[in-house]
């Protein structure tokens, strides 16, 4: 029996991954989308209701232009999906006067024309009440930054790529897949092979399974997420509060306004991460990571550090220099992917998506990817 043939095959629909699927198809192509999980699992990186957007980027000005771009999408993807999946409340880059944090963001703001206000200790604490930092602290207010709805933003590319004929299979992970003499590929799942001409993988903490090239470039870590209760919940609702990324002596700490949960949601420690292998069932956090993010919460946001509401763990996938990872497959041109995008990366899956989509198609993308290339671990 010949095996179902596509165009271009997507392994791994979650941030990426359904981005991928909507582009592809929006273009003509045959897809075919494999999830290993149900949709909007839990299991990977992309759950929690929530994903912050900066355009302010402290991890380098190079990341700009394309989260620019993934800004711009989010829109119209909720627009073309009838779904609120932007939701712009301004961002803060918060951390003591020289650590770098401030200065970086700053920097890319300057590169890249962003409007931008550097607040100071006693303006961060007239705007913004809820916060008790330490002397010495200041911000980057970037009022463009937000967050994502993260699980929708999934949903909704998902629907709008069936809406052009995608085929989304859940529950069926790629075992394997090889390259094929006449330039193609063929995809092995544990209910069949599918052949086509081209593959995009896009499965997280999975990837190495499906790129050996990564296997001793990429590592899983266990990161924290939890919603707590509020004592005044009016300093934290949306309008009113933004979304930030705290740098004190606990740790590199991020949270968000209140948005359909009564609990305000707060991660990290960013860098706390704890190893972990993704076929690992079990996402509970640890003790330690709890007690730090209480401990942050009663420390420099007393208001919201009530007891925990809901308390999750998500997978990262983190490289070397913790940046992302886009590329072809060494030696296999017709295998493209993208990972390790190492905890700050579901803010650019629209763009990323997009920019798979080129690379699939031998389109030519705006965006410089060179910083993203797998060779840079070799140099």
């Amino acid at each position: 029996m010949t095996a179902p043939h596509y165009d271009v095959i997507v392994a791994g629909v979650g941030a990426m991954g359904s981005a991928a699927c909507w582009h592809l198809a929006k273009r003509g192509l045959r897809v075919l989308g494999l999830e290993r999980f149900d949709l909007g699992h839990a299991m990977g990186s992309s759950h929690g209701l929530t994903r912050i957007i900066r355009l302010a980027y402290f991890e380098g000005s190079h990341y700009v232009p394309i989260v620019r771009r993934a800004h711009q999408l989010w829109r119209e993807t909720g627009e073309a999906a009838g779904l609120k999946l932007l939701h712009v409340t301004g961002s803060l880059d918060l951390a003591p006067e020289g650590a770098g944090p401030v200065e970086s963001s700053l920097q890319s703001c300057l590169d890249h024309g962003l409007e931008h206000e550097v607040l100071g200790h006693d303006e961060i604490a007239r705007r913004f009440p809820a916060f008790q930092l330490p002397a010495g602290h200041q911000a980057l207010w970037q009022p463009d930054g937000g967050f994502v709805a993260s699980e929708k933003a999934i949903f909704a590319h998902v629907g709008l790529a069936q809406s052009k004929g995608a085929e989304i299979r859940t529950g069926e992970p790629m075992l394997d897949w090889r390259p094929t003499a006449d330039g193609g590929v063929v995809v092995r799942t544990e209910r069949g092979s599918y052949s086509a001409g081209r593959l995009v993988i896009t499965s997280g903490g999975w990837i190495a399974d499906a790129v050996p090239a990564l296997a001793t470039r990429v590592r899983t870590v266990r990161q924290a997420i939890g919603w707590f209760t509020t004592r005044r919940p009016e300093l934290f609702r949306e309008g009113v509060f933004p979304v930030f990324i705290l740098t004190v002596e606990e740790g590199n700490f991020y949270g968000f306004p209140l948005y359909e949960h009564p609990g305000f949601k707060l991660g990290g420690p960013h860098f706390g991460r704890e190893p972990m292998d993704p076929r690992d069932p079990d996402r509970t956090p640890s003790a330690t990571q709890l007690r730090l993010i209480r401990e942050c919460l009663a420390r420099y946001l007393p208001d919201a550090a009530g007891d925990p509401l809901t308390v999750k763990g998500c997978v990262y996938t983190v490289s070397p220099d913790e940046g992302f990872v886009i590329d072809t497959v060494p030696g296999v041109p017709q295998a493209v992917f993208a990972s390790a995008c190492s905890g700050h990366g579901f803010k650019f899956a629209s763009a990323i998506g997009e920019i798979l989509a080129d690379l699939s198609t031998g389109t030519p993308t705006p965006f410089d990817l060179s910083p993203f290339a797998l060779a840079r671990f070799d140099a």
